[in-house]
């Protein structure tokens, strides 16, 4: 496995070494023993599953106080841009953030660890993505931030008409 250090400390990109024949392909996407050289202390305790449609957009979520989730992000079939954004105000990166391409293609998995609000959205006609989180999702730690913040100016990569967010996310505050 290959290890990607981002711009901002804590976020990294990890590469899989991936094993091709005849008969396909075959990876190790998850080894606890591997995983904690590199992410000592991590438990992962749920793993979350979505499909999603060609622009839609889910984020920018995160929990709050001690229901905070440290993240594991791949793509299962299809192709995302995903974005990591610092929300630790002491951390000197704060309100920077990270993109990604995921793809089934690629194979790279982004971790996200505690402390970052993260969201996703879809470049391919469809995406499965999969993610592993440290702590249980808690409803009443649940918030988020507006996608289109222009605090944070993130491109999407995409036209804003194309994308299809639900009126949750369209609801979160501006920071």
């Amino acid at each position: 496995m290959k290890v990607v250090e981002t711009e901002i400390e804590g976020v990294i990109i990890l590469e899989p070494s991936v094993f091709e024949d005849v008969r396909g392909h075959f990876f190790e996407s998850y080894n606890k023993r591997d995983f904690s050289k590199y992410l000592p202390n991590l438990d992962f305790v749920q793993d979350n599953q979505s499909f999603s449609t060609y622009g839609v957009l889910r984020g920018l979520h995160f929990q709050r106080g001690e229901s905070a989730q440290s993240k594991l992000v791949r793509v299962l079939q299809g192709e995302i841009l995903d974005v990591a954004v610092d929300l630790r105000t002491e951390s000197k990166t704060y309100l920077q953030y990270v993109k990604a391409i995921l793809s089934d293609e690629n194979k790279r998995q982004l971790f996200i660890p505690k402390g970052f609000a993260h969201g996703f959205v879809v470049l391919s006609e469809t995406a499965t993505v999969l993610y592993k989180c440290d702590e249980f999702y808690n409803p009443q730690a649940e918030d988020g931030l507006r996608y289109d913040d222009p605090k944070l100016n993130i491109d999407w990569g995409i036209d804003e008409s194309s994308l299809i967010i639900n009126r949750k996310d369209l609801e979160y505050q501006f920071l």
